[in-house]
């Protein structure tokens, strides 16, 4: 249910493009990106992060499209979003005592993961460029190609790549657990 929820805003954008245009869908993403954040709040007592970020994002640029009457702006939410994952990513891989990547997929096992701090640098660069790819690629379809692609790529495109390229490194990782020391009693 949880995974539904933090899927709404795309999927309420996704379906309220298909019934009203661009614009009716910018603004049902303006409202569920807040509505979103607002019931993570009220279920859990704090903010994600993310959702800040994103609702931040979403309200700059929505607003201006709105405004301008120019798609453009909302276009750019998602090589915003993925160009500043890249940007956060790279940074810790040299700042701080855990790279991104590695507090994101270590919270994936129960079990620790055997992998030298070189190796989750090197899957950290990985995570990096892929963001950086996929804020280019959003922006150059954006530009070239009709608003019902950039829309599609947007939902689907954007979510099957990180899907494709995530799940691989789970599997991996899965072969790199240690079980946790036993407990002495």
């Amino acid at each position: 249910m949880n995974q539904l929820l933090e899927w709404s805003p795309l999927i309420v954008f996704f379906i309220v493009f298909k019934l009203d245009g661009i614009y009716w869908a910018t603004a049902s993403l303006m409202v569920t990106t807040v509505a979103l954040m607002s019931s993570h709040k009220l279920r859990t007592g704090r903010y994600k992060k993310m959702h800040i970020v994103t609702v931040g994002v979403v309200l700059v640029l929505g607003t201006a499209t709105l405004l301008l009457h120019d798609k453009r702006f909302i276009q750019w939410k998602p090589t915003v979003l993925l160009g500043s994952a890249a940007l956060a990513f790279l940074v810790s891989t040299f700042i701080g005592r855990r790279p991104l990547a590695r507090r994101m997929l270590e919270s994936v096992f129960s079990e620790p993961l055997d992998l030298s701090r070189h190796m989750w640098s090197v899957i950290n660069l990985a995570w990096t460029a892929w963001f950086a790819a996929l804020a280019v690629a959003n922006i150059y379809i954006a530009r070239n190609f009709a608003e019902s692609v950039w829309v599609n790529f947007k939902v689907f495109g954007i979510t099957a790549a990180m899907l494709i390229f995530m799940i691989p490194q789970v599997i991996w990782l899965n072969g790199k657990t240690r079980a946790a020391p036993a407990e002495r009693g």
